[in-house]
């Protein structure tokens, strides 16, 4: 199982919108081992593209075993995240198969990727306004709880606490404890992340703090579990 298999219990095109959104977002960060018609040849490569009645793909795998299973023995790859082959791949016109035959398997068209690199292109605007927090609406906490969840997960050591608070029309994603080198970063993913999401009424912007998080907020746990200690044994070794 790989991390994308983790986020599809239902198979992508059978998935509900938020499954979908979740999956492609983890798809632009992930590591892919996408077929080559050779070896690369420096810094150029040539992406094997095969005619499908829905048009022309690349094939790319999450790991390069599953890519060399697919073709029943090692085959010409290169290794780029997600959003970069999407970038690839909407220069050419062409779609994406991932992971074929597993739980992750995605067929994404040449629309789809156009509106995937649209999506990884989001960037918050900065502003100095002053918020008055309150506690965030249910729906919003239904529909970006979970998924902003797992993408702040991916930042534990960059950021000491986060939560989801509203703003009379709107909400806001707070961040505490980030050094102000990483913020732009840090923003830009979770921009990201968000305009993967369904839309929320009068938005949801991303907001960077100092000070404790107010009461009333939903926090997000950030901890991370310590392994369970191993028991000792009860006595010496029996020595024979």
């Amino acid at each position: 199982m790989t991390a994308l298999d983790d986020l599809a219990p239902r198979p992508f095109h059978d998935a509900d919108a938020p499954q979908r959104a979740r999956m492609l977002s983890r798809l632009a960060d992930t590591e892919l081992a996408v077929a080559l018609v050779a070896e690369p040849a420096g810094d150029r490569v040539e992406l094997r593209i095969f005619p499908l009645e829905t048009g022309p793909v690349a094939l790319a795998c999450d790991t390069e075993d599953r890519l060399a299973g697919f073709f029943g023995g090692p085959t010409a790859y290169a290794a780029m995240p997600g959003r970069v082959l999407a970038g690839l791949l909407k220069s050419e016109g062409a779609g994406l198969l991932v992971n074929p035959g597993k739980a992750s398997e995605m067929l994404l068209d040449a629309a789809m990727l156009d509106w995937l690199t649209g999506a990884l292109s989001a960037a918050p605007q900065a502003t100095d306004a002053r918020l008055r927090l309150t506690p965030p609406a249910p729906a919003v906490v239904t529909a970006l709880a979970q998924p902003l969840a797992e993408r702040l997960g991916d930042m534990r050591g960059l950021i000491a606490g986060a939560a989801l608070a509203g703003t009379g029309d709107a909400h806001v994603v707070l961040v505490a404890g980030a050094d102000p080198a990483h913020q732009p970063a840090i923003a830009k993913a979770l921009a990201e992340a968000l305009a993967f999401l369904p839309p929320q009424p009068g938005g949801v912007d991303v907001s960077f703090t100092d000070a404790a998080l107010p009461a009333g907020v939903l926090r997000f746990d950030l901890t991370v579990e310590e392994p369970a200690p191993q028991p000792r044994p009860k006595g010496p070794p029996i020595l024979r």
